[in-house]
């Protein structure tokens, strides 16, 4: 069994980085399942990847749950229809997780869901969370304001939000913020949104990752420091993530890469390139780092027109979570 991966670290928060950081095609390590497809009618490419055991867990460094990714090449770029397109196959995944973790006799309207917009405001790669919540429409205040049964009656989950903020912000966890508000309102689900760190500098931007196993202390941007799961909160909680930033150091390891195949092809140059290649993917990145580190330190990189990607993506998103839990024809209806 392929199971067993380089050990050089490039972090990543996405599950399918990781699964594509194991020799051959991945869909061979011990308790780790793939399925990957692409509806001809979609522009997004789907991929699942399900760590099934503690085996699993181990190997991708990841726990055990549902790791869904949505790739839609331009969703970067301004492009309405497209933007539609994505939140609608969005919407759909979201309410497939949504029936696997409350169970399909649970009716969608009948949820209180909490929404948290995870980040710092004011740090725009990091934003993607608060952004996102600035889109919702809440329902919660109508069933308070006219009396608890409103949105039953009207067939709409009873749907709230809050931005937590940073520690730096506020002086507290966010898990100490939401353990609060959980235990006051009382909803039977959590779903939080946050920015994420991509291996691949591709991805920024074009790729979303839904999972059901919540958030974990290393993750994201702000790099959590506590768990959010149902463990830790008594709910259980879906996680919607887009890559915000990349490490440099893996944007000169791909670069390497690219450059040994240009080396290659000049007889000039081949014998550089060939040192290259004898050395092996710990010891390249291993000489990256010795390179950029005294110079640079450890950082991280994002897109220039980054505040404008937040701004689509936060629409996207948002679009995908009303359409999800208040679409007309699912509402009503059996998950």
């Amino acid at each position: 069994m392929a199971d067993q991966k380089s050990n050089f670290e490039i972090r990543t928060d996405l599950a399918l980085e990781e699964r594509e950081s194991f020799p051959g095609d991945g869909g061979e390590v011990s308790g780790v399942s793939l399925r990957e497809w692409h509806d001809e009618q979609s522009c997004v490419k789907l991929t699942e990847v399900k760590i099934l055991d503690e085996q699993g867990a181990r190997a991708m460094g990841k726990p055990r749950g549902i790791y869904l990714t949505l790739e839609a090449d331009q969703l970067a770029k301004k492009d309405e229809n497209y933007h539609e397109e994505v939140s609608g196959e969005l919407a759909k995944q979201i309410r497939k997780l949504i029936r696997s973790l409350m169970g399909h006799e649970m009716q969608l309207a009948d949820l209180r869901i909490l929404t948290a917009g995870l980040g710092n405001p004011s740090v725009t790669p990091d934003a993607l969370g608060p952004r996102v919540l600035e889109h919702l429409q809440v329902t919660r205040h109508l069933d308070m304001q006219y009396g608890e049964g409103f949105c039953e009656e009207r067939k709409l989950p009873v749907l709230s939000g809050i931005v937590p903020g940073v520690m730096a912000q506020t002086g507290m966890e966010t898990a100490e913020i939401l353990t609060g508000i959980i235990r006051e309102t009382q909803p039977d689900l959590l779903i939080v949104v946050d920015a994420l760190a991509a291996r691949s500098i591709r991805r920024l931007g074009t790729t979303i990752q839904l999972t059901d196993t919540g958030i974990h202390p290393g993750s994201g941007v702000g790099n959590h420091r506590h768990s959010l799961t149902k463990e830790s909160l008594g709910i259980p909680v879906l996680a919607i993530g887009v890559p915000t930033v990349v490490g440099a150091a893996a944007i000169v390891h791909d670069t390497v890469g690219a450059m040994i195949q240009t080396l290659s092809g000049s007889s000039a140059t081949r014998g550089m390139s060939d040192f290259l290649q004898e050395l092996s993917p710990d010891e390249q990145y291993k000489l990256i780092q010795e390179l950029l580190e005294p110079e640079f330190g450890s950082f991280y990189v994002t897109p220039p027109n980054v505040d404008e990607q937040i701004g689509w993506l936060s629409f996207t998103i948002s679009e995908g979570i009303h359409q999800a839990v208040f679409d007309g024809e699912n509402t009503g209806k059996r998950l």
